[in-house]
């Protein structure tokens, strides 16, 4: 079991249709906020929970919970192939491959860009990656309960089956070799791979990559937060 904690992340859970145990609020606890919870709650058969207020605190343990908190199942991970399945018809399906993105603050932010941009899936490696925790649910304020992703042993296997089935593989690099990320036409089955927060992606990625881009900087520091470069790159593809 796991916990979701705070307002916009457990509500974003309940309607996404996350399996819920239990949700736990303070005693006595009052509000627009709270009157939808409940309401919400109610209409998807969940238990809601009100506690003392110093046992609700001890179960807060630091976290920033705005009164409310959501025991939930493990996440529960799509497969690759349940990911393309679905997307047959759809004519420029985007695809998100995170490679080894180590900081689960990171892994959160890329989340929520991916689900505002309309990512049909994301593969995530199983090694050297943030696992699926609080932190990145908070971050993500709740999208992650509506996105499909998909844990992934050997990213350059799963890059050779995206190709397989039609999709376009554009890395995002700071190499000689890259372009700059506007001069490409995405209108096209697209798979973006971001890499690890200190190595980007690694060189066998890269050499399995059609295209490989980058963002122009203008200022003296030469490279983005790479949820922020995501957010970007995500921006543009959809556009």
């Amino acid at each position: 079991m796991k916990r979701i904690y705070g307002r916009k992340p457990v509500l974003e859970a309940i309607k996404s249709g996350q399996v819920i145990e239990q949700i736990l609020i303070p005693f006595g606890a009052k509000g627009n906020f709270f009157s939808e919870l409940k309401s919400e709650a109610k209409k998807n058969k969940i238990k809601i929970a009100e506690l003392p207020t110093h046992k609700f605190q001890q179960l807060e343990k630091g976290n920033n919970t705005q009164g409310v908190i959501a025991n939930i199942l493990e996440f529960n991970f799509s497969s690759v192939e349940e990911i393309i399945s679905v997307l047959k018809q759809k004519q420029y399906p985007l695809i998100l491959l995170l490679d080894s993105i180590q900081d689960p603050q990171n892994l959160g932010a890329i989340l929520r860009s991916a689900e505002c941009f309309g990512v049909d899936g994301v593969l995530i490696t199983t090694h050297q990656s943030a696992p699926i925790t609080e932190t990145v649910e908070k971050t993500s304020a709740g999208a992650i309960n509506h996105l499909k992703i998909a844990k992934v042993t050997n990213l350059v296997q799963e890059i050779k089956f995206l190709k397989d089935n039609g999709f376009w593989i554009i890395g995002s690099t700071l190499s000689d070799t890259s372009q700059d990320y506007t001069t490409i036409d995405y209108k096209m089955p697209v798979a973006l791979i971001m890499g690890n927060e200190e190595k980007g992606i690694r060189d066998l990625v890269v050499k399995n990559c059609d295209f490989l881009v980058h963002i122009p900087m203008k200022g003296k520091i030469q490279s983005l937060n790479v949820s922020v470069a995501a957010g970007i790159l995500l921006a543009e593809i959809r556009k």
